[in-house]
């Protein structure tokens, strides 16, 4: 049998987020940096794949064709209590208060720098195993 590496299995990353270009962006900073990343467009398939999967985190557009991440925040948390959630938005500070009350872990304004996605991103998935 062999010995455990120090390097760890990578974290699934579902991002959940219409616009073609955000998403693709969000795909290239983060793929491959010991994350495994997949992505929807929609609330009806971040559903088929929360079925399938338990991602470690979402990254989550509020305004989707078929409903709003902020009402969807729950649904998550009560399939998956561990899944961390990011809430990307470019609405008022009101539904950042929202969004962190429904159980997001981090709202993050767009446009937001690549240096705050890290930050975010590094900050939820590094204190995943402090909480329980």
């Amino acid at each position: 049998m062999k010995a455990k590496t120090a390097k760890a299995a990578p974290k699934k990353v579902l991002i959940v987020e219409d616009e073609g270009d955000l998403c693709l962006l969000l795909n290239i900073l983060l793929d491959g940096k010991g994350m495994e990343v997949e992505h929807v467009q929609s609330l009806a398939k971040a559903e088929e794949f929360l079925q399938q999967e338990q991602p470690s985190l979402v990254l989550l557009d509020n305004r989707l064709p078929d409903g709003f991440g902020i009402d969807y925040i729950s649904v998550i948390k009560k399939q998956h209590p561990s899944t961390k959630i990011i809430m990307i938005s470019g609405v008022d500070a009101a539904a950042c208060d929202v969004a962190l009350e429904n159980g997001a872990d981090v709202f993050l304004k767009k446009p937001f720098t690549r240096a705050e996605l890290f930050k975010s991103v590094s900050e939820v998935l590094n204190n995943e195993k402090q909480t329980a």
